[in-house]
């Protein structure tokens, strides 16, 4: 049992390693995307928009399988499994943190800005002290669950063999004839939700004590 735990933790800290690293890409090129699908020109919208339909569209397993084995038949070449892990969770959540991001900034009035203007504000001194936080605020309980969900799809990346959480238990379940290990992987992914769910409660909490005051 305690080498079982061993694994497993070993594969939980694989599972990390996805979903920091997916976090760490995605938020930023998240934004990025955001600001080409709300761009004036077409070209670059109608791009984005496509890119998006393309990843809420289809599956990230079949995206996971797409990244890594597509550049060994297009290009006769190859790269290690958890650098595809990677590109794929960042491309997909990029798109859908965009969505979010997108929907934050569309719920701010039109007011906000004209207020803003009249009283001088630079555009840049508009987004970062008035519009921003008012997003942020907005978008917390739409981020929280879709990191919740990045949790939970880390488990997909044992589709092309990197042996995060999911795929310890599996193996240790096959080799074992038993459905403790995934009992066990179900308690982790449980703690590990329960902790980032926790911390957006607060975090909403704390932003909405500020307001009130």
């Amino acid at each position: 049992m305690n080498q079982l735990l061993l694994q497993m933790l070993k594969g939980t800290l694989v599972s990390f390693q996805v979903f920091g690293l997916t976090l760490l890409f995605s938020l930023p090129l998240g934004m990025l995307v955001v600001k080409g699908k709300m761009s004036k020109i077409w070209i670059v919208k109608t791009l984005v928009n496509i890119y998006i339909m393309i990843m809420r569209g289809t599956p990230l397993i079949l995206q996971l399988i797409f990244v890594y084995f597509a550049p060994y038949y297009i290009f006769g070449t190859s790269y290690d499994r958890m650098t595809a892990v990677i590109v794929a969770y960042v491309i997909n959540y990029a798109a859908y943190f965009a969505e979010i991001y997108r929907g934050g900034i569309q719920s701010i009035p039109s007011g906000q800005y004209e207020a803003a203007k009249v009283l001088g504000f630079t555009k840049s001194h508009t987004a970062t002290h008035i519009i921003f936080p008012q997003v942020f605020r907005e978008i917390i309980p739409a981020m929280g669950n879709e990191v919740i969900t990045l949790i939970k799809d880390t488990a997909l990346a044992q589709t092309i063999g990197v042996a995060e959480l999911f795929r310890v238990a599996q193996t240790a379940s096959a080799r074992e004839f038993s459905t403790m290990p995934l009992f066990v992987a179900g308690i982790f992914y449980f703690v590990m939700n329960a902790f980032v769910a926790k911390a957006f409660d607060q975090m909403e909490a704390k932003l909405n004590y500020y307001e009130k005051k």
